[in-house]
């Protein structure tokens, strides 16, 4: 089953920007490759995180990796140093796309029901 998302080359314009590289402080990480991978396959199908494919390892662990890296800000330079590569629009998410339901808008209802006033 092929699950692979990056092509070789894309795979070798980022390997550089990611931590857990021989050489960096701390621990190595096992494979920043099939983890983009699985973080990839997170965002193509819009699955939940225990849902991920067990090819990808424990989803849990992938899952604490993903949020060290968000807070370090490593996925803004992946997706700076890919933002021009066509293979990745699905991965660039913008306002055009995404709609909120009116109640989730956050628009005041005037006046609020508690505020009305019935004539008797």
């Amino acid at each position: 089953m092929d699950r692979s998302v990056l092509s070789d080359g894309q795979w070798a314009r980022i390997a550089s920007l990611l931590p857990g590289k021989a050489g960096d402080p701390g621990r190595s990480g096992a494979d920043n490759r099939r983890f983009l991978e699985a973080v990839l396959w997170i965002v193509r199908t819009g699955s939940p995180w225990r849902d991920l494919h067990h090819e990808f390892g424990n989803w849990n662990s992938v899952f604490k990796r993903f949020r060290r890296w968000a807070l370090k800000g490593v996925f803004e330079a992946i997706f700076t140093c890919l933002s021009g590569d066509p293979d990745f629009e699905y991965a660039l998410i913008d306002g055009t796309i995404i709609r909120v339901h009116q109640q989730g808008t956050g628009a005041n209802v005037w006046p609020a029901p508690s505020a009305r006033v019935y004539a008797i």
